[in-house]
């Protein structure tokens, strides 16, 4: 796809029209609309003023400054280069601070990346092929040899987890992740209508352990100010007692440790 297209494509998904974009990237109506019809050639500065103004993720603000015939700006660091040793080194003392609490790291497609102690909680039981690098942390959760048969509100933790899926793919569309909800989708009946007593989707997950039931809620966390697209799509969740029970039955398991 070309620039002018890539451009109006991603405009479009933004719900913004040519004046809003013009706005935000402090240009004319008439530069963006010579932009999307080809009859303006943008320098790197405007692309990547349109793509902050977009708020384009780094790896498709690359792909952006591609399609308009620029080099990317944004590195791409390997998970093992040592460059990035520090970044993972902070995340490792988060997720050690948060114990006895579950948190993991995972990738843009929620490939494990670290865990702390507590994840052995969230995975017993499960089938050992699911645990094997790499860990796929989605279909972990919604597989039925994994820890599917021990959420006791399945339905609607399913329904977080393929909602926020579901969203992240209408805001930039990726092959895989699509391919991945399709997977997740497949493990699953056909969802049933939400009943009065639903609450949204931040029920916490109710989760049957060794140690007594757990209800969790989440959190995620991203690097704001990254400009390396790895680090960028690193997400630290972290799973939090949502009752007064839970958090006495994870602090028993630090004590007994």
């Amino acid at each position: 796809m070309d620039f002018g297209a890539a451009l109006k494509d991603w405009r479009t998904r933004r719900r913004l029209s040519q004046l809003d974009l013009a706005l935000r990237a402090g240009t004319t109506q008439r530069h963006v609309s010579f932009m999307e019809s080809g009859r303006s050639v943008p320098g790197r500065g405007m692309v990547l003023r349109v793509a902050e103004s977009l708020e384009l993720p780094l790896r498709e603000r690359n792909g952006l400054l591609h399609a308009a015939g620029y080099a990317p700006t944004y590195p791409e660091t390997r998970l093992d280069d040592p460059a990035i040793r520090p970044v993972l080194d902070g995340l490792r003392r988060l997720l050690d601070g948060h114990r006895p609490y579950p948190a993991i790291v995972v990738d843009r497609y929620g490939v494990l990346v670290a865990a702390n102690d507590g994840f052995r909680l969230l995975t017993e039981g499960v089938a050992p092929e699911l645990l094997h690098e790499p860990v796929d942390t989605l279909r972990l959760a919604l597989h039925p040899r994994g820890m599917a048969p021990r959420v006791r509100n399945l339905d609607d933790w399913a329904r977080h987890i393929l909602e926020r899926i579901r969203n992240d793919l209408a805001r930039t569309p990726d092959e895989r992740l699509a391919a991945q909800l399709a997977e997740l989708e497949g493990y699953l009946p056909p969802p049933a209508a939400p009943g009065p007593e639903h609450l949204g989707f931040a029920v916490p997950v109710r989760l049957a352990t060794s140690i007594g039931e757990l209800r969790l809620i989440t959190a995620i966390t991203t690097f704001a100010t990254a400009a390396d697209v790895t680090v960028s799509e690193l997400k630290l969740e972290t799973f939090l007692p949502a009752d007064a029970e839970t958090a006495e039955r994870l602090h028993g398991t630090s004590a007994a440790g």
